[in-house]
């Protein structure tokens, strides 16, 4: 998939749901759907929801635009009949790709669509940057979360960090919060 303008399409029993890379013209929605995905009351309709650990907002279009304007970095959106309902930001580190801002829409979320859209994460990484293996942070408490990146593949490999330092402390509603990292050797 190195053509932006030509997206992957696979059929589901209720839409079409088709691939693309992000322009910088879908940054402000990109953020808007990042935060409502994971901030908010907005976010509890799904089950991805920071809403209990962290307030404020988690990205804004400039620091997607950022993302966007990133060596060996692409934001791989998820349509469904032409609607953006998903992203992922990748990012190519030394022998890996680094996978983050997974999200689906909440009210879509349950339904298959962030596995297919998984799968299309990791058959991009391996086709455009030939790594052999993705990787990813999540919060150490996110224990639902954990478990179904586990079914997806992905293990813990023993490293922890910090919470970002950039996510200032009034926006903590649980204090100590900590990353663990968590890895899947692509086939």
């Amino acid at each position: 998939m190195t053509d932006q303008s030509t997206p992957i399409q696979t059929q589901t029993e209720q839409a079409t749901i088709s691939y693309r890379r992000a322009v910088k013209q879908d940054a402000a929605y990109i953020a808007q759907m990042v935060n409502s995905a994971y901030r908010g009351d907005s976010s509890r309709s799904g089950w991805t929801t920071e809403a209990d650990l962290l307030t404020g907002t988690r990205i804004d279009a400039e620091e997607v635009c950022n993302l966007l304007e990133a060596d060996h970095s692409v934001i791989l959106l998820c349509l469904q009949n032409e609607q953006i309902i998903g992203c992922v930001h990748l990012e190519k580190t030394l022998d890996a790709a680094y996978l983050g801002m997974f999200v689906v829409k909440p009210g879509l979320q349950g339904g298959g669509i962030g596995k297919q859209f998984m799968q299309a994460a990791e058959d991009l990484v391996q086709a455009e940057w030939g790594v052999k293996k993705m990787w990813m942070t999540v919060i150490s408490v996110r224990k639902e979360l954990i478990a179904y990146y586990e079914r997806r593949g992905y293990q813990q490999n023993g490293k922890v960090k910090p919470f970002p330092a950039e996510v200032p402390d009034e926006f903590r509603l649980v204090k100590d919060l900590q990353m663990v990292e968590m890895e899947k050797v692509l086939g």
